[in-house]
């Protein structure tokens, strides 16, 4: 029986190299892939087909959620649980939640902004399996990897590794857990 792994890692020269085996691997139809470079390649996002990122849309129901539940604190205190009729003013005077509402919507987006970015990121997370990997220092000097997943539908240690091999990388190296 084999050892479960987190995925087959293909060590390249070049961020070309890097760029073009990571479009062969979405086209051949893997989906459950990463890159690591030591510097940004603009071409990579591309490449891999990065997804859409949520968090703009949990920032904004964490601030929606803000508005509202700003504004019906004030407004439960004014009129239901403590109303108190001054100068014969309404009770629910709503240009006077505006601060408030604003100041909530305001706190309740950034919390959303900060929980969301670390749910979504997965962290805190003490470290990332591919760290195991052999000559995975240098990818913080001069080499550039491609890992395939093993969580992916299409992964097969031995075709993987097989198809790894044709993007002619420097070496390819299995990824321990």
């Amino acid at each position: 029986m084999t050892t479960p792994i987190y995925g087959l890692m293909a060590e390249f020269d070049s961020p070309t190299a890097l760029v073009r085996a990571a479009r062969a691997a979405r086209e051949k139809g893997y989906r459950k892939l990463d890159a690591y470079s030591p510097f940004p390649i603009e071409d990579l996002s591309g490449a891999l087909d990065l997804h859409k990122n949520k968090l703009p849309l949990i920032v904004l129901a964490g601030g929606i959620a803000g508005l509202i539940a700003g504004y019906l604190l004030q407004y439960f205190v004014t009129v239901w649980y403590y109303p108190i009729n001054i100068a014969g003013r309404p009770l629910h005077s709503w240009p006077s939640y505006v601060v408030i509402a604003f100041e909530t919507t305001i706190l309740f987006a950034a919390l959303s902004a900060v929980l969301g970015l670390l749910a979504l990121c997965g962290l805190p997370m003490p470290y990332h399996p591919v760290f195991n990997a052999p000559r995975f220092a240098l990818a913080s000097r001069n080499r550039f990897f491609l890992c395939i997943e093993s969580r992916d539908p299409l992964f097969d240690r031995a075709q993987t590794g097989e198809f790894l091999l044709t993007l002619d990388p420097k070496e390819v190296s299995e990824v321990a857990h």
